[in-house]
């Protein structure tokens, strides 16, 4: 069986629309009708997306460390860790200046993605690669000489595809991941440029920080992709990143609902932060200062009077650990 990317012959890439799919994608423009993603939480999410997909490549930063990045706080971490973190942000920002059917755009963003990480960023990679688990060979991806015709042709379908897009969005973000067109960075630019085709639908989505559910669900990512490699064709990798934006988008209207809730129902700094981390038992102090209008400060007062009355308490370290509402 071949690949659509390979079969230059008649060019089409594999993929079906399943009932599943079908479920999901109308899930997900209902879930959308009732997403009005506010102003200050847009920082926010875009600062999660940032930190899960770099998360993903193994970056350790925690939220809290890539918002002192982008604040221009001096950060105790590695500095090509810090590096990827001004990238991803500057990256993600001038989405709105590139078309998702331009392979000059593609090139600038992974410039932008990968400056001062790679020896030469933007640039299509000049030789063989293939992906490893372990000692284990698990996908070689095409010959060099023929991936700018590859992208181009990728990039022709996703112009002429009449799928719905977060059909063709999803399918794209596998099929780069397929032609691995860079020798660094493959994963972060297919997750960059799938919000971009989402966004381009539906601007509230360049918002939506889909790549947390993906770092959760890490293992089921790379199986996903696997499972289409070895079947030649992308239907449950589609499947899973739908699931995926379901899930964030649950996370958002669970954290919207509980900002309205909060605001109607307790005039008390702690009752709100109670009523956000029901919504999100992961949120940060700094999210919750912005959400709440406080001071970081406040809420850490806050928070250490709650942990006293045992009300709250944290479950796992201070990065990667999450809260939890007792004696409720």
């Amino acid at each position: 069986m071949k690949h659509g990317c390979v079969d230059m012959s008649h060019y089409s890439l594999p993929f079906q629309i399943t009932s599943t799919i079908l479920h999901s994608v109308a899930e997900i423009c209902e879930m959308l009708g009732r997403w009005s993603v506010s102003p200050r939480l847009r920082r926010n999410n875009r600062i999660r997306t940032i930190q899960a997909s770099l998360a993903i490549e193994n970056n350790t930063l925690s939220v809290e460390q890539v918002t002192a990045v982008l604040a221009g706080k001096k950060v105790l971490g590695p500095p090509r860790e810090i590096q990827e973190v001004r990238n991803a942000f500057a990256a993600y920002e001038a989405m709105n200046e590139w078309s998702s059917t331009s392979s000059k755009d593609l090139l600038a963003a992974q410039g932008l993605l990968m400056a001062g990480l790679v020896d030469d960023p933007g640039r299509f990679r000049g030789g063989g690669v293939g992906i490893y688990q372990g000692t284990q060979l698990i996908h070689m991806a095409p010959p060099a000489n023929r991936v700018p015709a590859l992208i181009n042709d990728l990039q022709h379908w996703l112009g002429a595809t009449d799928a719905h897009p977060l059909i063709a969005g999803s399918v794209f973000h596998y099929e780069l991941e397929f032609i691995h067109p860079f020798m660094d960075g493959n994963g972060r630019m297919g997750r960059l440029w799938q919000t971009l085709i989402f966004s381009h639908w539906q601007p509230m989505l360049a918002f939506l920080p889909v790549e947390t559910i993906i770092r959760d669900q890490q293992t089921a990512y790379y199986h996903a992709l696997a499972e289409a490699d070895e079947a030649a064709d992308a239907t449950v990798f589609v499947e899973f990143i739908l699931g995926a934006l379901k899930a964030a988008m649950g996370e958002v209207l669970l954290a919207q609902d509980a900002e309205k809730t909060s605001g109607k129902t307790s005039g008390k700094t702690s009752g709100k932060i109670l009523q956000q981390i029901r919504a999100n038992p992961h949120i940060t102090i700094p999210e919750l200062a912005d959400i709440i209008g406080v001071t970081e400060r406040t809420i850490e007062r806050n928070i250490q009077k709650l942990q006293q009355a045992r009300s709250l308490k944290r479950i796992g370290p201070a990065k990667g650990g999450h809260w939890d509402v007792i004696n409720d």
